[in-house]
């Protein structure tokens, strides 16, 4: 069952520091757009992804494909996608161990979640971190890639 308790999600963000967001979106007026930023501005590394844009640069970092093209390991992957699309990048998660999948609000995939949650990985799904930082009161990334 995806991790919902204010408790749980406070953990979360305040454990992670890099974050690969897939379905970046280089449209200011886009939420993946404003929500990479405003994690930017909280202190934590985000990574966009997104094969379209690949190669290309967004709020100052380079976009990668996919998860499986990322140069470094990441701490969550938060996902702005369709829920029929979410199945891959899950799999790619869990072939990768990355701890923490989140996905967004509307994102909703049941299946995907108890697979990932099998596999050992702790799931938030239907919740965006731009909401949950202020009324959870978590402070900004201390050490952070971007402080």
């Amino acid at each position: 069952m995806p991790t919902q308790t204010p408790e749980a999600i406070r953990a979360i963000l305040t454990s992670i520091r890099t974050i690969a967001l897939v379905g970046a979106s280089n449209k200011i007026h886009r939420p993946s757009h404003e929500v990479m930023a405003y994690l930017q501005g909280r202190g934590y590394r985000v990574i966009p992804v997104n094969p379209k844009l690949a190669g290309q640069q967004l709020l100052g970092e380079t976009v990668y494909a996919d998860l499986n093209s990322l140069p470094e390991p990441v701490d969550m992957v938060e996902l702005f996608l369709a829920p029929e699309r979410t199945g891959p990048v899950i799999n790619a998660a869990i072939k990768l161990n990355v701890p923490v999948v989140w996905m967004q609000i509307g994102v909703i995939n049941d299946e995907g979640a108890r697979k990932a949650e099998a596999a050992g990985l702790t799931v938030v799904m239907d919740r965006c971190p731009k909401q949950d930082i202020p009324r959870l009161g978590v402070p900004p990334v201390t050490g952070g890639a971007n402080l």
